[in-house]
C-alpha cells in the first residue's frame, strides 16, 4: 500500500521550534497583567487628577479667604473712620471739611459714600442718619399706602404690602384682607410663622408676604418708558428711629421722594441746595420745596439733630472683586461725648 505524493504524512516527522509553541495559559496572564496595568493607569491618573483640583481649589479656597480678611478689616477700618467724623462733628453743626485738596464742606450725614485708600486697600463709608427715614413700627396705615403709592407699586401689590406689614406687627393671628398671618406663612415650602410684634430689624421685610429681594434692595421698574431705577424698601424704611416722623434736616432723596410724592429729580435738587446752607432753619427746607407750615405733608416731618445714626462701610483688596461689608447703628449719648451701638451687621447687603 503506497501514500500519495500530497500527503504531508508521508513526509519525515518535522521537529517544531519551541519559539512557536503557544501556551494558552501563557497569553491569558500576559491579557491580565495587561487590563491590571491600564486600570492601574487609570486610576492613577483619576488620583492625580482629584489631587491636583483639590490643591487648586484648597489654593483658591486660601486666596478668598486672605481676600475677605483683608477686605474685612478695611471695612473695620472705615467703619472706625466713620466714627470718628460723627463723634468729631456735633449733630447740631452737621458740616465737617474733609482731608485732602477739596475746601468744598460736606455734611456728615447726607448718605453719600466717601472712599479712602488704606495701603494696598481702599474701604467707603458714609453715615445716615435713621431719623431720615420712616420708622416701619410706627407708620400708619395711610403713611405706609402714601409712601407705598408714592415709589409706584400698583394697587393690587401694595394692599398687600401694607396689609402684610400690619398683620406682623399686630399682636394676634387674624389677618387682613390681603394680608397674611400663620395660615399662610406655615404654608410655604420654607414655613414659619408671622412675628406678631414690632419689627426687630428691617430685614425682616424680607420675610412679609409680597415682598421680593428686587423690592426691598432696589431694582429696575419700567411702568413706562423712561422710569427710574425703583428705590429700594430699605432706603425708605427703619426700625431704629426715635419718632414716627422724619428728619427733614437729614432725609435722603428718595425718602422725600417716597414721603412728599414729588418727582425724585427735585428731591435731589432740594438736598444739594440743602447741602449749601451753612445754617438750616425749617422755615429754609420748607421755601426750598415749595411747601408751607400749613401743608398737611408738614405733619410727617420733624426738623432736630440726629441721635441715631447708621455707620455703614465696606473694604476690598486693592482690584479684588470681594468686598466685606459692616453696619452699625449708633446711639450717640450726650452729643459727641459718647456713644453705643444698639446694632451690629456683618456681610451686610447694602
Amino acid at each position: 500500500m503506497g501514500f500519495p505524493s500530497h500527503d504531508d504524512r508521508s513526509c519525515p516527522m518535522k521537529k517544531i521550534p519551541k519559539s512557536e509553541i503557544r501556551n494558552p495559559k501563557f497569553c491569558n496572564e500576559r491579557g491580565v497583567a495587561l487590563v491590571m496595568v491600564l486600570w492601574i493607569f487609570m486610576f492613577l491618573f483619576v488620583m492625580a487628577f482629584s489631587f491636583s483640583f483639590a490643591v487648586r481649589e484648597e489654593g483658591l479656597t486660601a486666596h478668598r479667604y486672605v481676600e475677605e480678611s483683608e477686605a474685612y478689616y478695611l471695612a473695620l477700618a472705615g467703619f472706625e473712620d466713620g466714627l470718628y467724623r460723627l463723634l468729631s462733628n456735633p449733630p447740631g453743626a452737621q458740616r465737617v471739611r474733609p482731608a485732602g485738596p477739596s475746601t468744598q464742606d460736606q455734611e456728615v450725614f447726607d448718605g453719600t459714600w466717601r472712599e479712602a485708600n488704606l495701603g494696598e486697600g481702599v474701604y467707603r463709608v458714609r453715615l445716615v442718619d435713621e431719623g431720615g427715614k420712616v420708622n416701619l413700627n410706627r407708620a400708619s396705615e395711610e403713611v405706609l399706602r402714601r409712601v407705598l403709592s408714592n415709589l409706584g407699586i400698583e394697587q393690587p401689590l401694595r394692599d398687600i404690602l401694607v396689609d402684610s406689614i400690619l398683620d406682623w406687627r399686630d399682636d394676634d393671628n387674624l389677618h387682613r384682607a390681603s394680608g397674611a398671618e400663620n395660615d399662610y406663612y406655615l404654608s410655604l415650602v420654607l414655613p414659619y410663622t408671622a412675628r406678631n410684634g414690632p419689627f426687630d430689624t428691617i430685614e425682616e421685610l424680607l420675610w412679609i408676604r409680597g415682598v421680593t429681594p428686587e423690592l426691598y434692595h432696589g431694582g429696575v421698574n419700567h411702568p413706562q418708558e423712561g422710569a427710574s431705577s425703583q428705590v429700594g424698601l430699605k432706603e425708605i424704611f427703619t426700625v431704629d428711629s426715635a419718632t414716627d416722623r422724619v428728619n427733614l434736616r437729614t432725609s435722603s432723596a428718595e425718602v422725600i421722594h417716597a414721603v412728599l410724592g414729588i418727582p425724585i429729580e427735585k428731591a435731589r435738587s432740594f438736598v444739594e441746595e440743602r447741602r449749601k446752607l451753612s445754617e438750616k432753619t425749617l422755615a429754609d427746607l420748607l421755601r426750598l420745596l415749595g411747601i408751607s407750615q400749613a401743608d398737611s405733608a408738614m405733619r410727617l416731618f420733624v426738623f432736630s439733630n440726629p441721635s441715631i445714626v447708621a455707620i455703614e462701610a465696606a473694604g476690598r483688596r486693592g482690584n479684588s472683586a470681594v468686598e466685606r461689608r459692616v453696619k452699625g447703628v449708633v446711639r450717640l449719648i450726650g452729643g459727641s461725648r459718647g456713644y453705643n451701638v444698639m446694632r451690629w451687621v456683618d456681610r451686610d447687603a447694602g
